[in-house]
């Protein structure tokens, strides 16, 4: 009875092993993916504070003696806001720098006597919107707007003037994002400060003088 048994169940065995050989392969185990990190783009939405500085060079007219050549350094601070709607960056910036750019000429016209005619500019600000492009850290923009500074003329032995005058302002730059909340800001600016009448006290009695200047300044700013 015993070998009975014994005999049936290596039948049996041998049957189950039969079956398992014939059954498909079992599916590897699925692999297990972890989804990449989403770094949400640069946003430039928000007030920002800043200092500038650089440089101007430009030309000064005299009605009487003619066109000369201006220039020299600016340094000052920086107040703006932007606005980011995807990729378009709407801004208003204000900014007023200390300046010295100047320029003379030693004319025969000047001051009705051979002489030196003198223009210069003290101080500087302008008030623009600004428009710019968001490539993540990185935003190209335009730029334009109001310009105030003055204008100081004078002639040997003469009063001279030295007058606040409003122009206009329109030009461009790039700005990036450093670490945090600090970017940087490379721009060009063409000013035009207009003219000023400052008549006999500058040698003639129609003498008119203007002041016109290329800005090229550098920036940092800290966004809130």
């Amino acid at each position: 009875m015993k070998r009975v048994i014994l005999a049936c169940v290596g039948v049996l065995a041998l049957g189950g092993a039969a079956a398992a050989a014939d059954l498909p392969p079992a599916a590897p185990p699925t692999p297990y993916y972890k989804a990449p990190a989403y770094a949400p783009g640069y946003n430039w939405s928000g007030f920002y504070l800043g200092i500038n500085g650089g440089g101007g060079w430009g030309r000064s007219d005299w009605t009487t003696t003619g066109s000369f050549g201006t220039s020299g350094g600016l340094v000052g601070g920086t107040l703006g806001y932007n606005y980011q709607i995807n990729q378009a960056v709407l801004g208003v910036e204000g900014d007023i720098d200390w300046a010295d750019i100047n320029g003379s000429v030693t004319s025969a016209g000047c001051a009705s006597t051979t002489g030196t005619c003198t223009t210069g500019d003290n101080w500087l600000s302008t008030v623009r919107g600004r428009l710019g492009y968001a490539a993540d850290r990185f935003m190209p923009y335009i730029t334009g707007g109001a310009a105030f500074g003055d204008i100081k003329a004078s002639g040997p032995g003469l009063t001279g003037t030295d007058t606040t005058n409003a122009g206009w302002t329109v030009g461009g730059g790039i700005e990036f994002a450093i670490a945090g909340h600090w970017t940087a800001k490379a721009e060009y600016l063409y000013v035009d400060l207009g003219h000023v009448s400052c008549g006999a006290s500058c040698g003639a009695a129609t003498e008119n003088v203007s002041w016109h200047s290329n800005i090229g300044r550098v920036g940092i700013n800290y966004r809130f």
